[in-house]
């Protein structure tokens, strides 16, 4: 037995399953990034938890609370009051009292229809902090707000509205900026041409509506600069009650009586979530694609006869029952093989019209040779062996001298 025939006793495995070192060594960098992306994410809500928490809540004593604001109008004789829901806010309208609306962007559009009818006629005033399209159109109409956001955040009046010339430079930009169609407006703190602080007064009842574009004014850490707190006594303290209304999650929406579709029944941003969860998975897949190039040959570690591979693939022929596709490539190496002994050309080899009639002028019998190289698949197992001795003996006959 030669050196080549040796094979070794306990052979590698050919399995293409991967191991569990290598589906860790694959899968590591992405776990990595998972994990570094949820510690930088906790790091940040840690770090903004602080400074963010009680934003423009006249009870909170954070930076961004306004508690500051709530005690200079108790020092001059104005009461806060915080409420939390749509029909405590609506309630509270009246010619004594001063309505401060946080953030009228979280009210749908019911919500602020309904806030609006009932502070329209009431004569007391109403403030909208940092309003954006399309609230404000429906809280104070004739308003539109510019697209193109303010970034100069200390301003002058510009003005002849007595708050704003009182108070003089103030942290009304920085935010929102306004353009409105409504006569007798005062329009003050421009940027760039446009108001950042809009007063828009009620007809014949001598309320008002004040859409002001930045919070700076009310926050605890800006409030003792420039005349911020000039300007947010002024505004807010005209009145001897002042309502905080800060909408909230609670808050039920206000009844709709029409027909609403899957669609509107979505959170806004939705498109561009998903936008954004597609444009990653298709990144995610070009980082992970295999980059396929041309084939590397490969030496292999044994040297395998070719009846091995011969009998390896009959045995799954045998376990598949793949008797037509076994019977089909032992009459087409049968034909390969007896076309030139016949004359015929290799191009013309399974062509039963080129092929049969040079084996019949030398055999003869063409009926029998067509079901023998042409014919349909064997039955069984039985018939497919019988199929294999007649083509061995039709090559042994043709061959014969």
């Amino acid at each position: 037995m030669t050196t080549r025939d040796t094979l070794p006793s306990a052979p590698a495995p050919t399995s293409v399953s991967p191991t569990a070192h290598q589906v860790w060594t694959r899968t590591r960098g992405i776990l990595l990034a998972l994990v570094l992306l949820l510690v930088a994410a906790v790091v940040i809500a840690a770090l903004r938890s602080g400074g963010q928490h009680g934003r423009l809540d006249p009870r909170s004593a954070d930076p961004y609370g306004s508690r500051a604001v709530a005690e200079i109008l108790a020092d001059h004789g104005v009461t806060t009051r915080v409420v939390t829901t749509l029909d405590q806010a609506r309630a509270a309208a009246g010619p004594d009292t001063t309505l401060l609306v946080a953030v009228p962007d979280l009210l749908t559009d019911d919500q602020q229809s309904l806030l609006r009818s009932a502070t329209a006629a009431s004569g007391g005033r109403t403030v909208l902090v940092a309003p954006d399209s399309p609230s404000v159109g429906t809280l104070a109409p004739g308003v539109t707000a510019d697209p193109a956001p303010s970034f100069d955040t200390t301003l002058s009046p510009d003005c002849s509205l007595p708050a704003a010339r009182r108070a003089g430079t103030a942290d009304t930009g920085g935010g929102v900026r306004y353009s409105t169609t409504v006569h007798r407006a005062d329009a003050c703190y421009p940027s760039d041409g446009l108001p950042t602080l809009l007063r828009i007064p009620q007809t014949g009842e001598g309320g008002d509506t004040v859409v002001l574009g930045s919070p700076d004014i009310l926050y605890n850490n800006r409030l003792d600069q420039r005349g911020n707190a000039s300007l947010a006594l002024q505004l807010l303290g005209s009145r001897p009650q002042l309502v905080w209304y800060l909408p909230s999650l609670s808050d039920a929406p206000a009844p709709d009586t029409g027909d609403r579709s899957l669609v509107d029944l979505l959170p806004s941003g939705w498109l561009w979530g998903t936008l954004q969860l597609f444009i990653a998975a298709v990144l995610a897949a070009l980082w992970r694609a295999r980059r396929l190039g041309p084939l590397v040959p490969e030496k292999l570690p044994v040297a395998i006869r070719a009846s091995e591979t011969a009998e390896g693939r009959a045995r799954l022929y045998r376990k598949a029952n793949a008797r037509d596709r076994a019977a089909a490539a032992l009459r087409s190496a049968t034909r390969t093989r007896l076309a030139p002994l016949v004359g015929v050309p290799a191009a013309q080899a399974h062509t039963p019209e080129a092929l049969l009639p040079a084996l019949s002028a030398r055999l003869g019998d063409g009926q029998s040779l067509h079901d023998l190289l042409f014919g349909p698949p064997p039955r069984d197992d039985a018939a497919l062996v019988s199929l294999t001795d007649r083509l061995d003996a039709l090559e042994r006959e043709v061959r014969r001298p």
